[in-house]
């Protein structure tokens, strides 16, 4: 008997202490690995461009710190899953977590999209692009919008859109000579000025601007120019810029939005706020910097325009401002919104 109760005493003890070291162990466990989450990005950004690192890897990080590893993004850059033009639906059906597109790759879903993606020599500087999007209810507009179709939207940034050519412009017929890659209302408006302009995605862009297939092209202004490798081919950076806005933007499924905590949807919300004041400065800083490096190591001269040039181009521009206002209400708003505020600068 004594044996037999020792014994029991034993496996009593060791029972107890297995059943304390699972209780510590699940205790020592963070809740954050058990409740992760992994939300699939299909950028529009190639991997080289600046933005798939600057913003997209910084939006990663940001939201993987600060909810403590419970979110986690996989990155995929242009064309790994979806064509960029696709990105718009696969968010809004469920299919991609979060994406990053132009808003011209909505423009048949959201009347905005154009005024989104820049009226040509609308703004001249970045703070008014800001000023209309956060404190003039720009940037709330476009969201209402688009959760129509179950996205959340969020700009990532506002910034110049400016081009790169082969050969400098010096006249209106060297402007109507061009064939450009362009997108969205810019390539509708360099078509309308008397240039070629056509589509053609960014992973394509280098071969095509090298191989002749096109004279000119816009990624961006300088960073973006010098990220894709543009300056070792097109030697010539033209101002002034093509427009200022918001032609990036972060799309988030509200369907995996509505899936997270409360306060991870809080954190998701407050990081994309962020994200595009931070981007702005920074984007703002590091232009200078691309520039003069371009400049430095590749040769670059910046070709302002003609001033006759830049006059036909404004009149053209101000002829389709009033064609995107005609795609809606929401767009005719927006419109009077924005004349408004050009009126009130001294532009108008």
């Amino acid at each position: 008997m004594t044996l037999f109760t020792n014994a029991r005493r034993k496996l009593t003890v060791f029972a107890s202490a297995m059943t304390l070291g699972l209780s510590a162990a699940l205790v020592a466990t963070p809740a954050a690995a058990q409740d992760a989450v992994t939300w699939k990005v299909q950028s529009h950004w190639p991997g080289s461009s600046s933005s798939y690192t600057d913003s997209l890897g910084r939006l990663k990080r940001v939201l993987e710190e600060r909810t403590d590893g419970r979110l986690k993004l996989q990155l995929f850059e242009a064309g790994a899953l979806f064509k960029a033009t696709d990105t718009f639906n696969a968010v809004s059906r469920g299919i991609l977590e979060m994406g990053t597109i132009s808003p011209s790759y909505a423009q048949d879903k959201i009347s905005l999209a154009g005024i989104a993606s820049g009226l040509p020599f609308a703004f001249r500087n970045v703070w008014e692009a800001a000023y209309f999007h956060q404190n003039m209810g720009f940037e709330a507009m476009l969201r209402e919008e688009a959760a129509q179709y179950g996205v959340y939207w969020a700009t990532d940034k506002v910034y110049p859109t400016e081009m790169v050519v082969k050969k400098p412009i010096k006249s209106w017929e060297d402007f109507t000579s061009l064939k450009i890659r362009s997108s969205g209302a810019l390539q509708t408006f360099l078509t309308e000025a008397g240039a070629a302009a056509s589509y053609i995605p960014g992973s394509e862009l280098y071969s095509a601007l090298d191989s002749g297939i096109v004279d000119g092209a816009h990624w961006g202004a300088a960073q973006g120019a010098l990220s894709m490798g543009l300056y070792e081919v097109a030697k010539y950076h033209v101002q002034p810029a093509l427009n200022i806005a918001g032609t990036d933007v972060i799309i988030v499924s509200q369907k995996a939005l509505d899936k997270l905590p409360e306060d991870m949807q809080k954190i998701v919300k407050d990081a994309l706020a962020e994200q595009f004041w931070v981007r702005t400065n920074e984007y703002q800083y590091k232009e200078q910097l691309a520039l003069a490096k371009a400049q430095a190591e590749f040769g670059v001269e910046v070709n302002t325009l003609p001033q006759d040039v830049q006059q036909k181009l404004a009149q053209t521009a101000q002829k389709l401002w009033d064609e995107e206002g005609k795609r809606g209400e929401k767009a005719e708003k927006a419109l009077e919104m924005l004349k408004g505020f050009l009126t009130d600068l001294g532009y108008l």
